[in-house]
């Protein structure tokens, strides 16, 4: 019984922690080029960013399966160089909640470098720092309370992924079923007790990221 109860919050958290490590590097990088950066097709770029956001889980599971299945050439690759297909496996979960976590991380740090002062940037660099100093210890510290904020926020969305992880994962217990899914199955088999005890646990997880957010920005007001 606790192992039942135990694995997809396990799986989960991993898949989160793996999840919101790739979404808050890229997120951050990607954030900064955007906000400092003018070149050819950004709004174009920006806009694919941002189309996880509004695209249903069932279409963004769908493609995927297109991207990374067995009859894509990626899916070939993968394959061939693992000796398995990606999906069903937990990295298929981790690639699902990283899709639809990024464009939270993306927009914030974006909005975060964006308020961050040209001038002080441009200070630092008139004293004699190069660009990745000045992005380490000017930007960085200027933009971390936006950041901080992506960060929670693109958690808790990894962390609550469904649709596109049950298309993409499945729903394999103790391999790619996390909790979502899990209360999904819970639910839908008539075992109220499993169900009731995984919605606690993802409200008290939430809640706690929520509320380390709100006193962070407390305690700075």
């Amino acid at each position: 019984m606790w192992n039942q109860f135990w694995e997809p919050i396990q799986l989960s958290i991993t898949v989160t922690l793996a999840a919101s490590t790739l979404v808050i590097l890229l997120g951050t990088l990607l954030g900064f080029v955007f906000a400092r950066k003018a070149f050819k097709f950004k709004v174009l770029l920006e806009t694919l960013f941002m189309l996880p956001l509004v695209l249903p889980p069932s279409v963004i599971g769908f493609l995927l399966i297109v991207i990374f299945g067995n009859q894509s050439p990626i899916g070939n690759i993968i394959k061939s160089i693992f000796g398995q297909s990606l999906i069903f496996t937990w990295y298929a979960a981790v690639i699902a909640a990283s899709v639809v976590a990024f464009p939270l991380m993306f927009q914030t740090a974006k909005a975060g470098f964006q308020g961050v002062q040209k001038g002080i940037e441009e200070a630092a660099i008139d004293l004699g720092a190069n660009s990745r100093q000045v992005f380490i210890r000017v930007s960085l510290p200027l933009a971390k309370k936006a950041l901080l904020a992506g960060c929670v926020l693109s958690g808790a969305r990894a962390l609550g992924e469904f649709g596109a992880t049950l298309m993409f994962a499945g729903n394999i217990p103790g391999v790619t079923q996390t909790v979502p899914t899990a209360i999904y199955m819970a639910i839908d088999n008539g075992e109220m007790f499993f169900a009731w005890a995984w919605v606690l646990t993802m409200m008290l997880l939430s809640f706690i990221l929520l509320y380390f957010v709100r006193s962070k920005e407390n305690r700075r007001d």
